[in-house]
């Protein structure tokens, strides 16, 4: 795989210009589908123009000056994807969030100093682990290791301190939770569940909402009860 993606094979869900130098960066291999992340390089220089080169985004990184889920960005090709959040020391004194608007494009947006170090994620997969424990994988590539009492279950949220993944809340998948939209046709939007459907078979389970519309489960993410446990832009001011 190349480092480098045609500007007009670019995700549909990246903001940036598709006109413009023939080559943009591909995002690096990780937690985020890359359709679904859009690398950080782009994000500085062409999304907040912080840099006006990729050599200055590079100068800017080494100086520690970027942070990346609170922890020191050091890669350019580092792929920001949902909920992941971003930091500028001064003399920029910035905090983003990376949601996904109501067109599907993964947008920035800003957010308080003291939400910078928190995050929610969704539980994607559960498996045993050793000595009665279980292993929790996050959305974003996170694993935690919990009791095997632990009530967290796929499709759950849980609200975490970063870098140290301290567990700070969990928001289960249930009738009245809160839950904002990665996908489908109502993308972007908070809605409040009603009801669970569970297939049995190879069709996605459905999650019903009270609003009249249904999705799949994959779309779901769980932010609060009775209103988002962090900010996400427009959506949560609807």
């Amino acid at each position: 795989m190349t480092f480098r993606l045609k500007r007009r094979a670019m995700p549909r869900a990246w903001t940036v210009p598709r006109k413009g130098t023939k080559w943009v960066l591909r995002p690096r291999p990780g937690p985020h589908a890359q359709d679904r992340s859009i690398p950080l390089l782009l994000i500085l220089r062409d999304l907040k123009h912080v840099v006006a080169s990729s050599r200055e985004a590079r100068i800017l990184l080494g100086s520690g000056a970027v942070r990346v889920d609170a922890k020191v960005a050091n890669d350019l090709a580092r792929g920001l994807g949902f909920m992941d959040t971003l930091s500028l020391a001064p003399p920029y004194d910035q905090h983003f969030r990376v949601v996904t608007d109501r067109r599907g494009k993964l947008v920035l947006v800003p957010i308080p100093s003291a939400e910078a170090n928190v995050k929610i994620a969704r539980v994607a997969f559960k498996h045993a682990a050793r000595q009665g424990k279980v292993e929790v994988t996050l959305h974003d590539g996170r694993n935690l290791l919990v009791a095997s009492s632990s009530p967290y279950r796929v499709g759950d949220s849980i609200k975490i301190e970063v870098p140290g993944q301290k567990v700070v809340e969990h928001l289960p998948l249930r009738p009245g939770a809160l839950a904002y939209l990665a996908g489908g046709s109502h993308v972007g939007e908070l809605a409040r569940v009603d009801r669970v459907e569970v297939r049995n078979s190879p069709q996605p389970n459905l999650i019903h909402f009270k609003e009249g519309f249904s999705t799949v489960k994959e779309y779901v993410y769980v932010v609060g009860d009775a209103a988002p446990g962090v900010t996400l832009g427009e959506a949560a001011d609807r």
